[in-house]
């Protein structure tokens, strides 16, 4: 498929170089493709990992194994494979992925268990292991490479390269956090929603590296939703190598933990607001912003369901101010609403106004709001303080085109 940029992108950005992290790339040919599909990232030796993964009942091996690995809280290295899922294999495809991990393993003198592995694309093909067997060896002759080129390679759907950074100062140090990801369609929060990797020099413990994952995931990547569908292959996985020399962070009253999570949330907005931003046929970006709900996780719930509607995205596609719409999924979300105390509007334009239209409400500054590509939403359900941010895009004839055509 030739997909045409997505009108929402964003240039990619420079990003830092980490110490203890190198790339390479290299062609595995999994499709009939001219270009690199997969990575090998090295990273040094005693770097911490945390990870989060698809809750998917059909999940892939990678994840599978992925879920055991992340509990050892080490990692070596990194191999991700695009084109192809290896999701729904069976045997065939677990193999695959134990002789990865026993190949780059005995290359870096490391436990197979400390190398970790993402595979995207096709569902219902056994990753060839021939050509995976290729393609490591390429990988580990290759040169290092730079951001750009990894995240190129990490991507099957995506029209554009997408990656983030940050710094931090921990007491006196210095510390650099880069993150790349790849995600179009098949987009749903759900633990995570996509495959996306963040690297930090930091020194953290893995499992505080982990419980700061758990709460930014919570406040960004389970905030987005393109299509409403969960993937069998989704991963986060962050990676930090240590090599800063900071005083290793094990608990939020360290010096510098507050400065490194808003660092680390940070680079995690920014990766989840890219992908809905490569939406598949994306033409506008959605920003849902609800208030007044019973709590924070009743809020997310109820901007995620008028963030699936389909009703509702197809309306801001076509620039509908139809709050109707809204107040459906609000209805449907299942959580607790007073249709008597719900306010709705867009652009900083109340339309509604506790359970009813407003009586002077004019159209047209919201008509003008909804013909740009960057949508405000704000839904009020008056019944207590809980509130969250939810992202999403449009639903455009664009979507069907592309996953129509998904295999060929």
């Amino acid at each position: 498929m030739d997909l045409a940029r997505s009108p929402l992108a964003v240039p990619f950005p420079e990003l830092p170089a980490i110490e203890g992290v190198t790339l390479r790339v290299a062609r595995a040919r999994y499709k009939n493709w001219d270009r690199c599909d997969l990575t090998l990232v090295e990273l040094a030796p005693d770097t911490s990992v945390a990870g989060l993964f698809t809750k998917s009942a059909c999940a892939s091996s990678e994840v599978e194994l992925g879920r055991e690995q992340v509990k050892l809280g080490q990692a070596r290295a990194l191999v991700v494979n695009a084109g192809n899922s290896n999701a729904f294999t069976g045997f065939r495809g677990r193999e695959a992925v134990e002789q990865i991990m026993a190949q780059v393993a005995g290359a870096l003198d490391c436990e197979p268990s400390d190398v970790f592995v993402s595979s995207t694309g096709v569902i219902g093909v056994p990753l060839p292991k021939d050509k995976a067997r290729a393609g490591i060896d390429a990988a580990l002759e290759a040169q290092p490479c730079g951001w750009r080129n990894a995240t190129d390679a990490i991507g099957t759907t995506d029209t554009f390269a997408k990656g983030a950074s940050a710094t931090a100062i921990l007491g006196e140090t210095r510390v650099e956090l880069a993150g790349i990801i790849k995600g179009s369609g098949m987009i749903a929060p759900d633990m995570a929603t996509m495959l996306g990797y963040v690297f930090t020099d930091a020194a953290v413990e893995p499992v505080f590296l982990q419980e700061m994952l758990d709460k930014a995931n919570a406040a960004t990547f389970s905030c987005i939703t393109v299509d409403g569908d969960t993937s069998t292959s989704d991963t986060v996985l962050a990676f930090a190598t240590g090599k800063a020399g900071n005083a290793p962070l094990a608990g939020w009253d360290d010096a510098g933990a507050d400065a490194f999570y808003a660092a680390l949330l940070e680079v995690c907005r920014t990766l989840a607001q890219l992908v809905v931003r490569d939406g598949e046929g994306a033409q506008k970006f959605i920003e849902i912003a609800v208030s007044g709900a019973e709590s924070d996780e009743s809020a997310r719930r109820v901007g995620l369901a008028i963030a699936n509607s389909p009703l509702v995205k197809t309306a801001i596609a076509g620039g509908d101010a139809n709050w109707g719409r809204v107040v459906m999924a609000v209805g449907k979300a299942g959580e607790p609403a007073d249709r008597d105390r719900l306010s709705i509007g867009f652009g900083g334009t109340w339309a509604a106004k506790d359970g009813q239209p407003l009586p002077d409400y004019e159209e047209g500054p919201v008509a003008q709001h909804l013909a740009g590509q960057e949508i405000r939403m704000d839904v009020d359900l008056g019944i207590g303080e809980g509130c969250a941010a939810v992202w999403t895009c449009d639903l455009t004839h664009g979507y069907i085109s592309i996953n129509a055509d998904y295999r060929s």
